[in-house]
């Protein structure tokens, strides 16, 4: 007779990629597959909010510029829902300027990267930090 051990089943983390451009959303979503997470997709930011209305994931990879409603204004929706306030928000943006940074913290983003200063091995790794820290 097989004795089961003791562990725990492992939820796989989800992520919920918040990108227009579709390269860089097939990108995160191969790599973060293959990191062993679950990935949900919203290409504008009015996608993102029916998405979180119906889903809530362990991670927001947010992106700032983006059709019908930009990142600052859904990181300001996802803060004001109780729901959803907790759950960590990566803005990964093009804005690299200090005013765009200091904005995305001050609406309440977790942490901010620049895309262009980081590789998809630094993005899994932040996105597993963020997991940790909650």
């Amino acid at each position: 007779m097989w004795k089961l051990s003791g562990k725990k089943s492992l939820k796989m983390a989800k992520v919920l990629v918040v990108e227009d451009d579709q390269f860089l959303t097939s990108a995160y979503r191969v790599k973060l597959a293959k990191a062993g997470f679950e990935i949900i997709v919203a290409a504008d930011g009015e996608e993102a909010l029916s998405v979180l209305a119906k889903d809530i994931p362990d991670v927001i990879l947010l992106d700032l510029v983006l059709p019908k409603k930009d990142g600052f204004e859904v990181l300001k929706e996802i803060r004001a829902n109780e729901k959803l306030k907790s759950i960590p928000v990566l803005i990964a943006s093009n804005l690299g300027q200090k005013e765009d940074i200091d904005r995305g913290k001050s609406l309440g983003a977790t942490d901010y990267i620049v895309k262009s200063d980081m590789t998809l091995d630094d993005l899994v790794n932040k996105i597993n930090s963020l997991i940790k820290e909650t």
